[in-house]
């Protein structure tokens, strides 16, 4: 290998690294700051690392700006910083290095809390599915070593098979039931002092099949994720995010971070009501909105009327992501609130690979965009060979921070370093990504491969149909034939044969379903992700 080759990569580096910290420096997460201030800030993040020290950074910058707001309240970031040192002092008391607190709580102060306090303490911190049963949750806690249990009360009976050596605790806004208000309150409210080792997020796959599996995450040493996301996503600092998704979604998570990085407001809501949060919107004059596909959609059927009668003019992004947005929802979203949407493509395990900006909604609204900054993404047949644009095949990635490995064991599958994303899919001649269906989704008929998900994406554009989902069946003559399932819009009618026709006009005759079943709405993960195999055991 000669010189310049080995000099190649580190240059790339620090060019990703130069362009990161413009963006966070354009945006305002990082900024000039009086000198006391900045000794402050280099100060926190040495004793607690990225994560840890967000809040005591903003608390540094913005103390007096508001941090959370939920249905408690509001609460400044000089607060926020405090009540996480008082959590960490507690843990600290009743937990060893390398300890788990379990998280399973809606979106409020206390799961952030918590989850800031575990990482200044030095445990880990694994975010529990709120949908999850008593015998899921149990199952994951054990998995997870799940030492101390901080929950909402009305998951009382859901883990009372938890068995958390150093206690169970609730986090709730009913403070008259609040174990935390009162942990908080016997706990010192100075910063600790530095964990022996740094602790770990653990998030849970957001698959649709089987026990979720734990993705944990090192804290990123770099500026590549959060500078890559800032350098597309229009968020400033001391402004107003709102996330609708739940926070142990990866999605809502991550820009729940963002937020408190830039020192701007964060807005809460317990459980998400579409016109709840187009009112949130006007209350907070919120310039960015954080949701899932559904969500969207969800916002979309309240109809132009009433979206318009709130002054949504504030908004500068939609950020979407957790499942496939469908082109014609991002289309609509974008003629009735502007040129706004924003579409993730990434998982729990790759973290961000693509992002669709407003200008590829209108251009390509089909694609999920453009890699992110230092990743790279290659399609691979099924024989690991590299498949030329605009051939489909299987989608790989490699993320500047990718995941370390399941908890309970195992990976995904690596070719030339880059991981199986699990979805099938294409690139466009401009570079943008295409995601065809996932890799186990593809049925054959007749010889023929057919992804549902094309299929999917083309009924949501019959205007009588809101929502469809499609799934394999068995066909005697054809092998595998599909299945659709639609919602109708309300008020409206159509028939089995007009839908089967739709297919027909726009699609290959083998891609037409062999049924049609209309349902009142379709079974979803908390995620927003379509449950096929309740569709699959759907009565014929």
């Amino acid at each position: 290998m000669d010189l310049n080759s080995l000099l190649a990569e580190p240059a790339r580096r620090a060019g990703l690294e130069t362009r990161a910290l413009v963006a966070l420096v354009r945006a305002g997460a990082i900024g000039v700051d009086l000198p006391h201030r900045l000794v402050q800030v280099l100060a926190a993040l040495d004793t607690y690392g990225p994560f840890g020290a967000a809040p005591r950074i903003a608390a540094i910058r913005h103390g007096a700006f508001p941090a959370i707001a939920d249905e408690r309240g509001e609460l400044t970031y000089a607060e926020f910083d405090e009540a996480v040192n008082r959590i960490a002092n507690a843990f600290r008391a009743r937990l060893a290095p390398g300890d788990t607190v379990g998280i399973l709580c809606r979106n409020h102060r206390g799961p952030l809390i918590v989850a800031f306090a575990a990482s200044r303490a030095g445990v880990n911190a694994v975010w529990l599915n709120t949908a999850f049963s008593a015998r899921q949750a149990a199952e994951v806690a054990n998995r997870e070593g799940v030492d101390l249990l901080v929950h909402d009360v009305e998951f009382t009976d859901l883990v009372a098979d938890i068995e958390a050596r150093h206690g169970t605790f609730v986090a709730d806004i009913d403070s008259a039931s609040d174990d935390l208000d009162a942990l908080a309150a016997d706990a010192s409210p100075k910063a600790p002092p530095a964990p022996a080792k740094q602790g770990r997020i653990i998030l849970l796959t957001s698959g649709t099949t089987g026990t979720p599996k734990g993705a944990p995450r090192a804290e990123p040493r770099s500026f590549i994720l959060p500078g890559g996301l800032l350098e597309r996503l229009p968020m400033r600092a001391r402004e107003a995010t709102i996330i609708g998704p739940p926070l142990f979604h990866g999605t809502g998570l991550l820009i729940a971070i963002m937020t408190i990085a830039l020192g701007s407001k964060l807005v809460l809501r317990r459980k998400f009501e579409a016109e709840q949060l187009v009112a949130d919107i006007e209350r907070h004059k919120a310039t960015t909105v954080c949701v899932v596909p559904v969500m969207l959609q969800r916002v979309m059927g309240l109809g132009d009327d009433t979206v318009r009668s709130y002054d949504t003019t504030s908004l500068r992004a939609i950020f979407c992501a957790g499942s496939q947005l469908p082109a014609a929802v991002a289309t609509a979203a974008q003629d009735l609130l502007g040129d706004v949407v924003y579409n993730l493509y990434g998982s729990t395990e790759v973290a961000l690979a693509t992002m669709a900006t407003p200008s590829d909604i209108r251009e390509a609204p089909t694609s999920v965009g453009k890699p992110m900054l230092g990743c790279r993404i290659k399609i691979f047949d099924d024989n690991g060979h590299e498949v030329p644009t605009p051939g489909t095949g299987r989608i790989f990635v490699g993320a500047a921070t990718q995941f370390e490995g399941y908890t309970g064991g195992g990976t995904k599958e690596f070719i030339d370093g880059l991981m199986a994303s699990g979805d099938v899919g294409h690139f466009d001649d401009e570079g943008r990504l295409y995601i065809d269906g996932r890799d186990d989704d593809m049925i054959v008929s007749g010889g023929e491969n057919v992804f549902p998900a094309e299929v999917e994406e083309l009924l949501v554009t019959h205007p009588a149909i809101v929502e469809a989902s499609a799934i394999g069946v068995d066909d005697e003559e054809f092998g595998k034939r599909l299945r659709a399932f639609v919602v109708t819009v309300k008020g409206t009618e159509v028939s089995e044969a007009e839908v089967k026709q739709f297919v027909k006009d726009n699609l290959a005759r083998y891609k037409v379903p062999r049924e049609v079943v209309f349902l009142d709405e379709l079974p979803r993960n908390p995620t927003g992700k379509v449950l096929k195999q309740d569709l699959a055991v759907h009565d014929d």
